[in-house]
């Protein structure tokens, strides 16, 4: 197909993009060709399969290429895609969390989805193969036919909970139960456990889909904010003794969306204004998959006492199995089951003899692996380029998808956010995350997509015109008096 230069200074990686550019522009690759797959390619250039991830994701985010799952990657069709997006029916208004949720799992072509809370799907594709289908529907003689128990698979839960005990949570199948994901799981707590004017504390910045959840609920939201060594334990030992909160949200690994963790001091404090003030925990756990080491959890510390514990592989494994689960003392599980039986029934059988091969195989933390290995680079990478284009990253976190950085001062957030979705950039602005809605110079950025010159290069545009017309304003000032001159 061409060539590269092992000699350039252009790394290998932009020479296979701007190579590919190439072929794209001179229309030598028409719309709709499929393109050769990650691993063909890789072997006729005598490169490491990496490398052309980097260059697919690129072109992926510029919308000059579509990836299509286990069919591979095509040249996108272009402006016949417009066509769906006529028809389409919006869920809510620009930058409202369910609109934004929308958008995110929409995947329209040519959108980068910068602020994304998802993996690209060429980091995925190959972590559940077709052949692991094919053996966990046959874990059961009667294959489509199979029901699924409500908790889940005795087998499944069994898998579950020794990875649970690996963390050094003190957990056993009976205290497992499995659900659609994260958010279901949320949707069960609060069934369960919420009732109309109930208070519940909740992290600021924190998840916006829990937000609204809870607002459905019809309960009292009190904020507490988050810090970046873990939840302000002052303000939340205030707001117990103000509110009496019933519940408390909180994110102790890789909290979204900012990226930061939470000190075992701070959780230890955590656990004892839950026993001084007679609060329940819901912890959160569906980014801790990505962290890079062994951090600690509450359930761990607690041994689930007033913790409940949930989490997910929806992100880190497939999307396609939408698999979460949940961890609690017997009697709160068996109010969970009860609340998951009445809205849903179960969860799919298919999915969870799936989910069990894969872990079954041992599949499941080699994957991890190398999406820990992927997402560190990425993150060096974005924080690098990011930096570069002029936002302000105080505390880049531990690790794992996010970043949270603040625009510069004189720079107003919520026009860069609509003008980047205008050019079909996907970015979340901090007042999204505040569980207030309280103005916030902050963006989400998602390291996978944020290393995408197309973001530094819009980024570039518009923070740096804001810092120009900054400093011509404060030229047009004069000098300021020193501090502590006379006046």
């Amino acid at each position: 197909m061409f060539s590269l230069d092992r000699n350039s200074p252009l790394p290998l990686a932009d020479q296979i993009e701007q190579r590919l550019r190439g072929l794209l522009a001179s229309a030598q690759l028409p719309p709709g060709a499929r393109l050769s797959s990650i691993r063909q390619l890789a072997s006729q250039l005598g490169v490491s399969p990496n490398t052309v991830v980097i260059a697919y994701d690129r072109l992926v985010g510029a919308g000059l290429i579509d990836s299509r799952g286990t069919a591979g990657f095509y040249v996108a069709e272009g402006p016949a895609d417009a066509m769906p997006d006529a028809v389409r029916v919006e869920a809510g208004e620009e930058q409202e969390a369910v609109w934004l949720a929308q958008q995110a799992n929409d995947q329209r072509s040519g959108v980068l989805l910068a602020s994304s809370g998802a993996l690209p799907a060429t980091w995925l594709e190959d972590a559940v193969p077709a052949a692991a289908v094919q053996r966990g529907l046959a874990r059961s003689h009667l294959g489509m036919a199979s029901r699924c128990p409500p908790q889940g698979l005795p087998e499944l839960r069994e898998r579950i909970a020794a990875m649970l005990r690996g963390q050094g949570m003190a957990v056993d199948a009976s205290r497992v139960l499995t659900t659609y994901g994260g958010t279901q799981a949320i949707d069960l707590i609060c069934r369960a456990l919420l009732r109309p004017g109930d208070a519940v504390a909740v992290e600021t910045p924190g998840y916006f889909l829990l937000f609204d959840r809870l607002r459905q609920a019809g309960v009292n939201i009190v904020p507490v904010p988050r810090r970046h060594d873990g939840i302000d334990l002052d303000a939340l030992d205030a707001a117990c003794t103000e509110h009496r909160p019933r519940l408390l949200f909180l994110q102790s690994v890789l909290h979204n969306p900012t990226g930061w963790g939470s000190t075992a001091a701070n959780l230890h404090r955590v656990l004892m204004l839950a026993q001084r003030h007679g609060f329940l925990i819901a912890e959160d756990d569906v980014q801790g998959h990505f962290h890079p080491g062994t951090p600690t959890r509450l359930a761990q510390l607690s041994g689930l006492d007033r913790v409940i514990y949930y989490s997910s592989f929806c992100k880190a494994l497939s999307p396609a199995l939408r698999l979460g689960y949940l961890a609690a003392e017997p009697a709160l599980v068996k109010a969970l089951l009860r609340e998951k039986i009445v809205s849903v029934l179960t969860t799919g059988a298919l999915s969870e003899f799936v989910l069990l091969e894969v872990l079954s195989a041992g599949r499941w933390r080699k994957h991890l692996d190398r999406l820990q290995q992927r997402l560190s680079a990425a993150r060096v990478a974005a924080t690098r380029q990011l930096r570069e284009a002029g936002v302000l990253l105080e505390h880049p976190g531990e690790g794992g998808l996010f970043l949270w950085g603040a625009v510069p001062v004189g720079v107003e957030v919520d026009g860069v956010v609509k003008e980047a979705f205008r050019r079909g950039i996907l970015l979340v602005r901090g007042a999204t995350f505040a569980a207030d809605g309280a103005p916030d110079p902050h963006i989400r950025f998602n390291v996978a997509f944020s290393q995408q010159p197309r973001l530094s290069q819009y980024l570039q545009e518009q923070l740096g015109v804001a810092a120009s017309a900054q400093a011509a304003l404060d030229r047009a000032r004069g000098p300021r008096a020193p501090v502590g001159a006379a006046r």
